[in-house]
């Protein structure tokens, strides 16, 4: 319904079940930046990664997402990135989902990019469903742990 702005990120984040943990008002890794933002809030790679020209990768966010049922995200680019032509595809993170968020990346460029661990790396963009849903996420990447996790196919 409406994207949440930063003073509800913060308070949301700054609330017994925080949206993202840990929570980082602002901060600079290699000239980008990461935390909170007008209206998103830009995670960090959880470990270090070389993406040469014309390839993907799993990358794994550093922060932990944990999103109420009345609440969803959407992975954007950081422009920094989309301007290497590196994009981070916009993956749907569900009401309910909890845990670290595996992102896919694909290096678009002619360069190879080197993403050390903690660099920012993705956007989260939140908002607010017009109502709690009576289907929050319980799917097979639920608590998901630390580190990129691949495909998980139901038996």
């Amino acid at each position: 319904m409406s994207v949440l702005s930063a003073q509800t990120i913060r308070r949301l984040c700054l609330s017994g079940a925080p949206l993202i943990d840990p929570f980082v008002e602002r901060g600079v890794f290699n000239g980008k930046s990461f935390g909170l933002s007008a209206c998103t809030y830009d995670c960090r790679i959880d470990h270090d990664l070389i993406l040469a020209p014309g390839k993907s990768s799993l990358a794994s966010t550093l922060e932990q997402v944990r999103l109420p049922n009345n609440i969803c995200g959407s992975i954007l680019d950081k422009s920094t990135y989309a301007r290497l032509f590196m994009t981070a595809f916009n993956t749907h993170i569900d009401p309910g989902f909890f845990g670290y968020v595996t992102v896919e990346l694909s290096n678009l460029g002619d360069k190879t990019i080197y993403l050390e661990r903690g660099e920012p790396l993705c956007q989260i963009k939140f908002e607010l469903l017009d109502y709690h849903t009576d289907l929050p996420y319980r799917g097979k990447y639920n608590n998901q742990e630390r580190g990129p996790q691949g495909p998980r196919f139901e038996k």
